[in-house]
């Protein structure tokens, strides 16, 4: 999704509707547009609305470029932050919910002085409402290793 933000389409209707502030030297401040969304409902959804049909289209796009891939690979993995959300998860075959424990992501936003965490939580399902809707699910409360060794397994659990 962050590639979107380079797209002159979608920087031009950004611009337009917050101003150039949200793209200080041409190139789009993500924090600036997170401030602007985060801070309204009716903001927030419609920049939803700009981004999730291109998230979309460049998910499918991506997923038809890996499977024409000789030899094509044994999966195909996306990241989609808001895949339920979105209503996107019935496109895959299998859903896979990271979720972490509150103190942890906490600490995580912290870390990186995440601007606007409770405006973007209010917008998120719950990780138990995730975690219910997933097919598999991942705790990542611990090391990069960790997380790449539990994601592993469920690689096993599909036989892929």
């Amino acid at each position: 999704m962050h590639d979107l933000y380079a797209e002159s389409a979608i920087r031009d209707a950004v611009v337009e509707r917050w101003g150039t502030e949200v793209a200080p030297d041409g190139a789009i401040d993500r924090k600036a547009v997170a401030a602007r969304a985060f801070a309204d409902p009716a903001e927030r959804a419609w920049l939803e609305g700009l981004l999730w049909p291109r998230v979309g289209n460049a998910i499918t796009r991506w997923h038809g470029e890996q499977e024409r891939r000789q030899p094509p690979p044994r999966a195909i993995v996306a990241e989609v932050p808001l895949l339920f959300e979105a209503g996107m998860d019935p496109v895959f075959d299998a859903t896979i919910a990271v979720i972490v424990s509150e103190d942890v992501r906490r600490k995580r936003a912290d870390e990186r002085a995440m601007r606007a965490a409770g405006e973007r939580e209010a917008r998120q399902l719950t990780p138990a409402a995730k975690a219910a809707r997933a097919d598999h699910v991942v705790h990542n409360n611990g090391s990069v290793e960790e997380l790449e060794a539990a994601l592993a397994e469920v690689l096993v659990k599909l036989r892929v």
